[in-house]
């Protein structure tokens, strides 16, 4: 599979916070790309740049040799990948499509079989990193599938991120990710439960940080979102309506196993209540509402 020997055009389904920017930096590393999104306006950038716009997914799938999928949630999955005019359906043989969404390891399996009935070669690669990890090429992607097609399309992955790991077959990628999501929601409640107690005890915040980010306490959440919490800073990097989504996927996953998680149960509790209030399109540093706290700036 010497994929990229050859001058490939490469399809992008998908132009949110974290597509537009993983796009981007393929547009940057000399990629020809056609990208399709429900908004045409959320790609406007991209077409700027030069890439091809494209109607519906499955002319993504029949111009590009290589399809990436960075979509919502696990039935906008299905509908990209499964549908009548969707890729499995269109994609040429030998075609490589990769969901870097974070998605249901169960869903992830069925894609693989699906396209391997189909010639078609597919991987489930979701990332962590966020926004700035998007922007800056520092994702790090976590592969489920085969280990030859994860060595033929390595190169776009190192593209958008710096730490592309095969950790399995088929699934293994979304496994992961439910792994770095179950360690990020019960570390969002410590973090924000932190700045508010800091506060409270009539802590400057900003310094409470400068001396425990960097000890054992410190953390991606720690050192990126408590600033953004402190300034009072609630944009999203990650909506809190995708983080919810994550959450339930962990959890339903958890119970198939038949292992408890109440760390991950109780940040679905204050993650619901924070979206009751009106806060699901907010980042997921916005759990410091629920404290009380006073951002600073």
């Amino acid at each position: 599979m010497d994929l990229l020997s050859k001058v490939i055009k490469i399809g992008f389904i998908g132009t949110g916070v974290m597509g537009r920017s993983m796009a981007k930096n393929l547009l940057k590393a000399g990629y020809r790309l056609n990208v399709y999104n429900r908004t045409k306006a959320s790609a406007q950038e991209l077409i700027e740049l030069g890439a091809t716009w494209r109607d519906t997914v499955a002319e993504v799938a029949e111009e590009s040799q290589l399809v990436i999928s960075m979509v919502g949630y696990p039935k906008d999955v299905e509908e990209v990948y499964l549908s009548e005019n969707g890729l499995i359906a269109h994609a040429k043989k030998e075609t490589y499509l990769i969901d870097m969404t974070t998605s249901s390891p169960r869903l992830a399996k069925k894609l693989e079989q699906a396209g391997k009935e189909k010639g078609l070669y597919v991987l489930d690669a979701p990332v962590s990193g966020g926004d700035i990890g998007a922007r800056e090429a520092k994702l790090v992607i976590m592969v489920g599938g085969e280990e030859e097609v994860f060595n033929a399309v390595k190169p776009v992955f190192e593209v958008m991120g710096k730490n592309a790991i095969l950790q399995g077959p088929a699934g293994s990628g979304q496994y992961t990710k439910m792994c770095n999501q179950i360690t990020i929601a019960s570390n969002m409640i410590g973090v924000s439960e932190a700045m508010a107690y800091a506060q409270k005890a009539g802590l400057d915040p900003i310094r409470v940080l400068e001396s425990i980010s960097g000890g054992a306490a410190g953390s991606f959440s720690l050192s990126n979102l408590a600033p953004r919490m402190i300034k009072g800073d609630f944009a999203p990097g990650f909506y809190i309506k995708h983080f919810l989504k994550d959450i339930k996927i962990a959890l339903e996953s958890a119970e198939e196993m038949g292992l408890k998680t109440p760390g991950l149960q109780l940040a679905k509790e204050l993650y619901e209540k924070l979206a009751e209030q009106g806060e699901e399109n907010s980042g997921t540093q916005a759990l410091i509402k629920l404290y009380g706290f006073k951002g600073l700036v």
